[in-house]
Parts: structure tokens; C-alpha cells; sequence
């Protein structure tokens, strides 16, 4: 298939006026169309498709279907019945009123070469920038962000199902990809019996002694399966069957093999405490999406998956003037300007919130999108990220966590707080006013980090040692942070106990309804692929529909609705809009 690049093509004489017609108040595939034509080009997607071959549809067509299925959270079907019936979305990608549209399988190849290709974001990342233009976001601004859980495509499975699964899964790909050569390798009609159904949990032996033979059997006919794919005289390509290598992988993170007194192989399930299991960002969950992990947060939710960072505009600003642009500025109301997501990632679900910091402020800078103040919640700070991020002129307005020495959560000893240091002798004086010994630069943790040492003399003649420390030592020690970054973090911890900095961190917590509101609109809780690349398209796809509604609110000057709101009450504004 190839590609020539023309972008959404013209609008119809008769489809605009039927369409005008039916909608004179406008709807919002037609705003859409109207205001952010530019948006949706051919040429960012010329990478994914060939020079030769007969044309096919239009990306800009086809990733504007994207952005308003995912709008009204609609499956491909849906989506390419709606192309086909819905007038205000035949004046939207620029269809005759007789086009017979296409079949939805051309959606979902669209989506392959997207994340083939590496081309997840680009519709956002134009949507944001075309914003950014027009003056509805921009650098040195507020936003903020927060992460939620993302549930898999696949079923969860216990480690007794991923073994057999994980089997079925390999002999199914060899079955098609090798019927001859997988016919010479084991007894089909065996196999067929025990691994024609799914591996499901409700069907599996109650017992525990059941259940520990059943394991391996699993194990021994994964191994077999291995051992023969990997055989000198097998066909060099049966190994890279991707069915093949995960079960190589599951047979590994699961078994363990062993050699008795006598000789004889024995296979052992890997236990915690004695063989070991993987680490959770290694283990895999399915043999179907070898990117989704198991993750825990809190005590309640659990959950296979992965994870996704929102992060969104927050002024209160009112828009910039007439002159900003057209397109999404044009004929805008005065008043606030919308919220609007400007950065969107999704990751493994075992990652935690701190390690997503740089990348999501490294990118926004990327695009002169940096914020001048950025909102996040206590996961996401280090007193590192903050000191480098105000190097960069972001200031974190986030709750670093508590001194957590055993001094300062009895709040009756001396904590850190109640030294006085001397960065340029490079001493520290305790509360008695005896001075430090030693000053030791270290490295702990792979960080930068100062030991201070009191003498055991000071401290054991001292009489409130009880409330300084109970090392069996004898003697009191600090761990500092190098000086500047000593320094932020105490003035953050100060600053965040005070009522006006609590009132300033109160716009956090609207992110929360980004996220209910991304969550009702486009489905995002729940992954509707499999793999990574393919979440994280759908995410952007995601992210761009709730930004396209917003926007759209704005432009229809409707005031910006509560994201909370009752099925009732959407009726209500459907039958009154």
C-alpha cells in the first residue's frame, strides 16, 4: 500500500449544505472539521506506508475517524458505521453523501503501522501544538498531573494457568506456522485433548496435590516443546516463533531444574523463599501481552495492566487576544481558557510515579510547553527532582515526604531540624552545642551524601542522649544531602506546613476530574489492544478526544461543564444542545 500525500479532501457542495441543514448550530465533528483541518495531514505518516502499490485511504482521514470514535468511545464497527450515516461526520472527513465508507479492519491496520512505526503520538502532539499556537497553552504556565491504573486486554491468570496457557499459546502459533514439523514432535491427539480448550481456572483440580501434578505436566510438555525447537536438527526459524521464546521465558520465571542424587532431571516450581521468583517488573502476567505486569497500590487495588501519566493545563487566566490565530482561537469567548492535556505517557505498571517525573517535564520543554509551576502529588517528588527541575525554572509545588529518622516521628527528639550546620567549615553543632568530628562525602544509593559523626565522648556524657539516639555505638550521626539540595528540601517541608501553601496546592486535585472525565468519555480505564505500543496509541488517541471536547465546549461558548455529571443530566444537554 502507498501513500499520497493530499490530506482531508475538500468538502462536498452537497454534503456541506445537507449538513448545515441538519446541524445549524454546528456539532462537534463539524467545529472539528472547520477548525483544526490542519491538524489531520498526511505528510507526519509517510514513514509508515510504501512508495508503491496501489493508494489507500488517507491517514488524515483516518486518524480524524480516530480521534472522534474515541470521542464518543465507540468500537471500529461503530466507528465505520457512524462514517457511513452520520452526516455531520461525512462534512467532517469530507465524504460524498453516497460514499459506501469501508470496511473496519482498515482502522485497526491504520492503528499497526501507527505503532509499528513509532507514530503513537503524532495527532496529539499536533493538536497540542496547534493549541500552543493559537494561545491556548504555553511554557511558563500552571499544569498538573497524576497517574491511574490501566486494566490489560487479557484475562489475569495464576502461575498455574500462565505454564499451561503459555504451552497452548505455542502450540497453537506451531500449528499453524509448522503443522508437519509439530505433527513429528509430539502425540497431537493427546495434546489436542488437554490444551484444545483455554487453560481456565474454574475448571482446574481443587487439590493442592492435583494441582502441584498438573503443574508438572505443564512443565514437561513446555519443556519438550523447548527442547525440540531448539534442536540442532530443527529449522533455525521454529525457535523465533515468539510463541516459542515466551514460553522459554514462562518455563524459566516459573521452573527450575534440578539434579537428584541418582542422575535423574527433576523440574521444581520456583518458590519465593527458596528458588526465587523474577522481580514483578520482569515477571510476565500473559502469554498474550508480554508488556502487561502485575502492580499493587495500597492495600486494595491490584490489578494486570500498566499505567498512564495525564498531565494538563490549570490557568485561570483569560484567553489571549483575537490576534492569537485562527482555527482553535478564532471566534473563541472571553473567559478562562480550557484545560487542556498537554502531555500524555503510558508505562509498565510496576514503574513508580518519581521515575516518570524527568520524562514528563523533558518533554513538555521539548515543545515550549515547560510549566512555571507544576502540580503533582507525593509520589512524584525527590528533593533531587525538585532542586533540578528549579534549575530549569520549573517550581514543583508538591509535598516532599516527611523526615522519617525515628527522632522526628517520635516528635520528641532531635530530628535533622535541630542541628545547625556550617557548610563553609564544615561542621555541624548539636542542640548541647557540641561540634561534629567528622564530615565524610559518600555515595549511597548511587547518590551524593554527607556522613556527619559526633564523638562518643560528647554523646555518652551527655544527658539527653535518650533523645538524640540509641545506636548501640554510643554516639549520634547524620546523613545529609549535598547543600543545595539540603537546603530545598528543608524550605519545602517549611513551606508545606504553612495554610497558604496548602491553599495553593488545592488546584491539584483537579486533575482528578481529567482523569474521570477521560476515564467516561473515551473508556480509558481499560486497554482496548494488547502490548504497549498499541495502549500507548490508544492513550493518545485518547487524550486527544478529551482535549477535541474541550475545546469543542469552548468554541460553542457552553460554560465548562462538571466532568461529574449523571447520565440524566447528559441526556438533558444532548436533547437541549
Amino acid at each position: 500500500m502507498s501513500l499520497q500525500p493530499k490530506g482531508l479532501p475538500e468538502v462536498p457542495e452537497q454534503t456541506a449544505a445537507v449538513a448545515r441543514a441538519a446541524f445549524p448550530k454546528g456539532s462537534l465533528p463539524i467545529r472539528v472539521r472547520d477548525r483544526l483541518a490542519e491538524v489531520f495531514a498526511d505528510e507526519p505518516f509517510t514513514g509508515a506506508f510504501g512508495v508503491r502499490g496501489a493508494p489507500g485511504m488517507a491517514p488524515a482521514v483516518l486518524s480524524l475517524i480516530t480521534v472522534l470514535q474515541f470521542a464518543e468511545n465507540l468500537t471500529d464497527r461503530q466507528a465505520t458505521v457512524m462514517a457511513v450515516r452520520a452526516i455531520d461526520w461525512k462534512y467532517a472527513i469530507g465524504a460524498e453523501l453516497t460514499d459506501t465508507g469501508f470496511d473496519p479492519s482498515v482502522l485497526a491496520r491504520f492503528r499497526a503501522r501507527l505503532a509499528g512505526h513509532g507514530l503513537e503520538r503524532v495527532v496529539f502532539d499536533r493538536l497540542v501544538d496547534h493549541c500552543r499556537e493559537a494561545g491556548l497553552v504555553g511554557a511558563g504556565s500552571r499544569q498538573r498531573t497524576d497517574a491511574t491504573h490501566v486494566i490489560s486486554a487479557v484475562r489475569n491468570l495464576n502461575r498455574l494457568e500462565l505454564a499451561g496457557e503459555s504451552v497452548r499459546a505455542a502450540l497453537e502459533a506451531l500449528a499453524v506456522a509448522a503443522p508437519a514439523w509439530l505433527a513429528d514432535q509430539i502425540d497431537v491427539a493427546e495434546f489436542a485433548h488437554r490444551y484444545g480448550p483455554r487453560v481456565n481456572g474454574w475448571t482446574l483440580p481443587s487439590s493442592k496435590t492435583k494441582q502441584d501434578r498438573l503443574a508438572q505436566v505443564f512443565a514437561q510438555d513446555g519443556y519438550a516443546i523447548v527442547r525440540a525447537a531448539y534442536d540442532t536438527a530443527a529449522p533455525m526459524w521454529i525457535r523465533e516463533v515468539e510463541a516459542v521464546q515466551i514460553l522459554r521465558q514462562v518455563l524459566v520465571q516459573t521452573y527450575c531444574l534440578r539434579t537428584d542424587t541418582r542422575g535423574r532431571e527433576v523440574i521444581v516450581k520456583r518458590d519465593a523463599d527458596d528458588e526465587g521468583v523474577p522481580p514483578g517488573r520482569r515477571r510476565l502476567a500473559s502469554p498474550y501481552d508480554t508488556d502487561a505486569r502485575w502492580a499493587v497500590k495500597g492495600e486494595d487495588l491490584f490489578w494486570c495492566g500498566y499505567k498512564i501519566h495525564l498531565t494538563e493545563s490549570c490557568d485561570t487566566q483569560a484567553g489571549a487576544g483575537a490576534g492569537a490565530g485562527a482555527g482553535a482561537g478564532a471566534g473563541r469567548r472571553a473567559g478562562p481558557r480550557p484545560n487542556l492535556i498537554t502531555d500524555v505517557h503510558t508505562i509498565d505498571a510496576t514503574v513508580p510515579d518519581v521515575k516518570a517525573t524527568t520524562g514528563i517535564q523533558q518533554r513538555l520543554a521539548e515543545r515550549d510547553l515547560a510549566p512555571g509551576e507544576h502540580y503533582l502529588d507525593s509520589g512524584y517528588p525527590s528533593a533531587d527532582l525538585v532542586t533540578a527541575a528549579a534549575k530549569n525554572g520549573i517550581a514543583m509545588v508538591t509535598p516532599l515526604l516527611a523526615d522519617r529518622s525515628p527522632q522526628a516521628r517520635a516528635a520528641e527528639g532531635f530530628a535533622k531540624s535541630a542541628f545547625h550546620i556550617d557548610w563553609r567549615t564544615r561542621t555541624v553543632g548539636c542542640p548541647e552545642g557540641h561540634a561534629s568530628t567528622g564530615w565524610h562525602s559518600v555515595t549511597q544509593h548511587g547518590r551524593d551524601a554527607i556522613v556527619i559523626e559526633f564523638a562518643k565522648s560528647d554523646c555518652g556524657s551527655c544527658l539527653v542522649k535518650d533523645r538524640c539516639t540509641s545506636a548501640a555505638r554510643g554516639n549520634r550521626m547524620l546523613t545529609l544531602r549535598p547543600k543545595e539540595i539540603h537546603e530545598t528540601t528543608a524550605k519545602a517541608r517549611t513551606e508545606q506546613n504553612t495554610p497558604a501553601w496548602r491553599t495553593k496546592y488545592a488546584l491539584r486535585a483537579g486533575i482528578e476530574g481529567t482523569v474521570n472525565q477521560a476515564l467516561d468519555v473515551t473508556g480509558l480505564r481499560r486497554a482496548r489492544y494488547r502490548g504497549l505500543p498499541k495502549v500507548r496509541l490508544q492513550h493518545a488517541f485518547s487524550a486527544a478526544a478529551v482535549n477535541v471536547v474541550r475545546l469543542d465546549a469552548y468554541w460553542s461558548d457552553q460554560p465548562l461543564r462538571r466532568v461529574r455529571t449523571s447520565r440524566l443530566e447528559r441526556l438533558a444537554y444532548r436533547l437541549t444542545a
